[in-house]
């Protein structure tokens, strides 16, 4: 880990020694303005063909998973549905085990809804008759459908007993219109209406990284029945812990701080929204663990991995 009050330059990447499998950020890392970053393509289909587990791991809302596999493909990179890991898909994976059965008021658009297949989901029409309980109200990008009755159905609802769960509470981001409020002011409003707050599924809340690691545990346990060798891992071992994983992002709060406080270790690449001036900003403070790895890009991560492996 870097402790010097000065960072000027990327440094040696040793906290990626013993590292087992990654959760790569998408913008900032993979993609930086809607471009793809300079041999993140090739990085990924390195790590492919070594057999190196990793997941794209997204605060996204707003599409599935599916979805935004075939946006990646569009633009280059092939990464399959079940190697992402989003804000919804982690909401719907939270809900399943924590709600089994029960109805749920998902605020999102059909496509992000669809990561909840197999749940009972009402609609918004259901939410708006007077009577309708639900276990927990669910909100996440939901676009066009962030109406005034929408929004009260959610109010009602939380006041009635829901529990009121946050996909994210990203401010705002851009779109095709510009910029526009995106649901974490929505969820800042029901949050001072109700006067409860919301239990936070996506980054930087300590879920989002561990429901990565439980997905990097099953590739691994997955590839070892495969491999069928003799050493696959007995029902019950843990073969890839909180500590074996590194979250690779560009954001010193919400990728690497919220990893490190999950237990895995926090690897800062300076191709996005953070730079070297941002992190000898944080070494000034001296109170806060600064990234367990400092590089200038993914590629030099990939790198790093392979020859550590």
């Amino acid at each position: 880990m870097c402790d010097h009050a000065a960072v000027t330059e990327p440094t040696a990447p040793a906290g990626l020694h013993g590292v087992r499998g990654l959760l790569i950020d998408l913008d900032g890392v993979l993609v930086v303005r809607g471009r793809l970053v300079p041999g993140a393509r090739e990085g990924l289909a390195r790590l492919d063909a070594a057999g190196f587990p990793y997941i794209v791991a997204t605060n996204s809302s707003l599409v599935s998973r599916s979805t935004l596999s075939a946006q990646l493909a569009d633009g280059g990179i092939t990464v399959p549905p079940d190697l992402i890991l989003t804000a919804a898909s982690a909401s719907a994976a939270y809900c399943a085990r924590r709600f089994p059965g029960q109805p749920l008021y998902v605020m999102g658009t059909p496509d992000a809804l669809s990561e909840f297949e197999g749940q009972r989901l009402i609609s918004y029409e259901e939410a708006a008759e007077p009577g309708t309980q639900v276990a927990a109200v669910v909100v996440g990008d939901a676009a066009v459908d962030f109406t005034a009755r929408n929004v009260q159905s959610g109010f009602r609802l939380i006041r009635e007993g829901a529990r009121l769960v946050a996909m994210h509470k990203n401010r705002w981001w851009f779109s095709s219109s510009g910029v526009m409020l995106d649901s974490g002011a929505y969820v800042a409003a029901l949050e001072f209406g109700t006067q409860r707050r919301a239990l936070l599924i996506g980054k930087p809340a300590r879920g989002f990284f561990l429901e990565g690691v439980r997905r990097l545990r099953e590739i691994a346990a997955d590839r070892g029945r495969a491999a069928d060798s003799g050493e696959a891992l007995q029902p019950g071992e843990a073969p890839v812990a909180p500590g074996d994983v590194a979250m690779v992002g560009d954001d010193l709060l919400g990728d690497i701080r919220g990893a490190q406080q999950a237990g895995l270790r926090g690897v800062f690449v300076r191709s996005g929204k953070h730079g070297g001036a941002d992190l000898t900003r944080l070494a000034a403070e001296g109170r806060r663990r600064l990234p367990d790895g400092d590089l200038p890009s993914v590629v030099e991560v990939v790198e790093a991995c392979l020859e550590r492996s």
